[in-house]
């Protein structure tokens, strides 16, 4: 009974210090390490700034509330969306400041828009945008070839602006207002249209007929752009008229001051007398006064059939027909193939061509443009 007693004893006390004793201090261990390890911050807190160690080993939260040490403060996440901490971290954590008022609000957001709202500001000359177009831009937009080719004229002198002749490139000019001119002819830099028609016999001299008649108007595929003919021909008289949109160079063409000429191809009947183109030239007696010839002959004979040129400067109604009518020499075709330094050429009956730069600037200066 005694040694079964000691036995029990020793069991029970051998059971309690020795197995029951070594696991109660071993759990406290694991205690203990886990209030250590959650005192440091983990592995993906490590990328943000989580401030200085705290007294007690455990790292100190920054300005946006990173973990705070201690065994209650559950950790809570850096990152935008991150789990929060324990019941601890929240309660222990003061408000940064006192909330805006929204009035504070109201007024921040009056005066952003009135610093957006202001009127622009007008900055001098000096430092804004220069005035006009550079010289070279302006040429190669009127056709006289690319840019290069345009700073190419402008090398060799050929070039002049307001009758300044430009040797320097990056000039800048004015379109609207500048007179430029390359060798000696004006170039048309504004937006100016000029045209040479062939008009067929039949066609009236008129943009358009209000009787339905076939007029100019019906050879001009572009009707944005109001063009002006330039002068008259007869219904039955065929060649070149021009057509523009430049109203000062249409009227200095048709004005007597400037005496533009023209010229003609009469077909007419003979035989004709030597001394005609001298009567033509002296002046011929008209209804309205005398009508003089610049210059006459005759181009074609066969047989009786004679093709004579006629040049003159006026510019009265039926004035070829009516002087050779008054010579005894109805005409029986008339066509005009030149006005002024424009030539009708081989341009075939009833076409529309635009005219080169070359030959606008031989018109400006037939009439001191």
């Amino acid at each position: 009974m005694r040694s079964s007693g000691r036995n029990s004893r020793g069991s029970g006390s051998g059971s309690g210090s020795g197995g029951g004793g070594r696991n109660y201090r071993g759990a406290g261990n694991q205690r203990d390490d886990r209030q250590k390890r959650a005192g440091r911050p983990r592995p993906e807190e490590r990328r943000y700034d989580v401030g200085g160690a705290s007294q007690d080993g455990g790292p100190k939260a920054g300005p946006k509330g990173g973990p705070k040490g201690g065994p209650k403060g559950g950790p809570k996440a850096g990152a935008k969306g991150g789990p929060k901490g324990g019941a601890g971290a929240g309660r222990g954590r003061k408000p940064s400041g006192p909330a805006r008022p929204r009035e504070y609000d109201a007024q921040i957001e009056e005066r952003n828009r009135a610093r957006h709202n202001k009127p622009q500001v007008k900055l001098p000359k000096t430092f804004g945008e220069q005035e006009g177009e550079r010289l070279q831009k302006v040429l190669a937009r009127a056709g006289m070839g690319s840019r290069r080719a345009c700073e190419e004229l402008i090398d060799q002198a050929r070039v002049e602006v307001n009758g300044k002749i430009v040797t320097e490139q990056g000039l800048r000019v004015d379109p609207e207002k500048d007179e430029i001119k390359v060798d000696g002819l004006t170039v048309a830099t504004q937006s100016y249209l000029f045209f040479a028609l062939n008009k067929p016999a039949g066609v009236v001299s008129t943009m358009e007929d209000p009787d339905g008649r076939q007029c100019l108007g019906d050879y001009v595929t572009n009707r944005e752009t109001r063009l002006f003919h330039v002068g008259r021909l007869d219904t039955e008289t065929e060649g070149i008229i021009l057509l523009t949109n430049h109203g000062e160079l249409a009227h200095r063409l048709t004005h007597p001051r400037y005496g533009v000429t023209k010229t003609y191809l009469a077909a007419i009947q003979g035989p004709l007398p030597r001394d005609l183109g001298k009567q033509l030239k002296n002046g011929i007696q008209l209804e309205d006064g005398y009508a003089r010839a610049d210059h006459f002959k005759v181009v074609q004979n066969t047989g009786k059939n004679y093709l004579v040129e006629v040049s003159l400067h006026e510019g009265r109604k039926h004035i070829v027909r009516r002087m050779l009518a008054e010579a005894g020499f109805p005409v029986d075709r008339l066509v005009r193939t030149g006005f002024g330094p424009i030539a009708l050429g081989d341009q075939k009956s009833g076409w529309l061509r635009r005219l080169t730069n070359t030959e606008v600037g031989m018109l400006m200066r037939e009439v001191d443009l």
